[in-house]
C-alpha cells in the first residue's frame, strides 16, 4: 500500500460531487496507510529488544556496545555469584546509569553452597600467568555460563527480548567449556525450543581474539577505564592474573595504553 498524491487541481475545472468523494476516499486511504506504517514500526523497534549478559568486563562491555550501535533496545543483566572481584558490578551498574539503558543486578550467591572448586569463588588462589596454563583451570566455575544464559533466557522470554548476548570469545575456548562454538549452539537450539517465543542465544565475537574484540571497542571509541577484568577485587588490578596478563596483551597488540591503574605500575 502506497501513500497517494492528491490536490484540489484535477478537480478545478470540473468540481462534482464524485471528484470531492474520490478526494476524501484517498485521504482516508492514506491515514489507514500511516496508522499501518506506525504500527509496523512500532513492531519492528519491539522486535529489536535484546538482553545482554553484562559483568562489567572489557569483553561485555563491548557486547553492550556492539548491541546499542546495531540499533537494539539493550536490557543489560549482571550476577552477583560469589566471585571475589565483585568490583566489577559497581563497575556495570555505574555504567548502564550513564547509557541509560535498564539494569538488573541479580544476587544468585546462594548457588555456590552447590558449585565448589572455583578460585573465583572459594578461598583459593587465584593463579598467576596466561590463560593458556592448565593453572587457569581452576578460575572455572562449574556450569556458570549454562546457569547465567537460563536465567538471561527466562527474562529475555518475560520481556519479549528476541536474543540474549554475551561475551564468549576463541580466547575462552582452551579453558572455559561453555565459551565453546559448540556450546553456544546448542544453548542457541534449547533456546528456541525452550519458550514459545524462540530466543536467540548470540555471542558476536565468538570466533575472534581479545586482540580483536578490543579493536572492535577502539574503533567504537569506547572508553575502556570504564571496565574490570581483574579477577583480585582490590582496588587495583593485580597485573598478574590470567585475566589481568590477557588484557594487557591485547592492549599491547593494538599499540594502545590500558587506562586501568595496576599495582605494580
Amino acid at each position: 500500500m502506497q501513500a497517494h498524491e492528491y490536490s484540489w487541481d484535477a478537480c478545478e475545472d470540473a468540481f462534482t460531487l464524485q471528484c470531492f468523494k474520490d478526494f476524501v476516499n484517498a485521504i482516508v486511504h492514506d491515514f489507514r496507510y500511516y496508522i499501518r506504517l506506525g504500527d509496523y514500526i512500532e513492531e519492528s523497534v519491539m522486535a529489536q529488544k535484546v538482553v545482554v549478559i553484562y559483568s562489567g568486563g572489557m569483553d561485555s562491555f563491548t557486547v553492550l556496545h556492539h548491541a546499542l550501535q546495531q540499533g537494539k533496545s539493550v536490557y543489560a543483566l549482571s550476577f552477583d555469584y560469589g566471585q571475589r572481584h565483585v568490583k566489577e558490578l559497581d563497575v556495570a551498574r555505574s555504567v548502564c546509569e550513564n547509557l541509560e539503558i535498564p539494569h538488573k543486578i541479580v544476587d544468585i550467591t546462594s548457588i555456590n553452597q552447590l558449585l565448589k572448586g572455583s578460585s573465583l569463588t572459594d578461598d583459593m588462589a587465584i593463579p598467576e600467568g596466561h590463560y593458556e596454563e592448565a593453572s587457569m583451570q581452576s578460575t572455572v566455575v562449574p556450569n556458570r555460563n549454562m546457569i547465567l544464559l537460563s536465567l538471561a533466557i527466562g527474562y529475555a522470554a518475560s520481556i519479549e527480548a528476541e536474543a540474549v548476548y554475551y561475551g564468549a570469545h576463541s580466547g575462552d575456548h582452551a579453558i572455559y567449556p561453555d565459551c565453546r562454538p559448540e556450546f553456544v549452539r546448542q544453548m542457541d537450539v534449547a533456546s528456541r525450543l525452550a519458550n514459545y517465543q524462540p530466543i536467540a542465544v548470540e555471542a558476536p565475537f565468538l570466533t575472534q581474539s581479545k586482540d580483536d574484540i578490543l579493536a572492535a571497542g577502539l574503533a567504537m571509541g569506547l572508553d575502556y577505564s570504564a571496565t574490570w577484568t581483574c579477577y583480585n577485587g582490590r582496588e587495583k588490578a593485580c597485573g598478574r592474573c590470567g585475566a589481568c596478563n590477557e588484557r594487557l596483551e591485547a592492549f599491547r597488540n593494538n599499540g594502545a595504553t590500558d587506562p586501568l591503574p595496576y599495582e605494580d605500575a
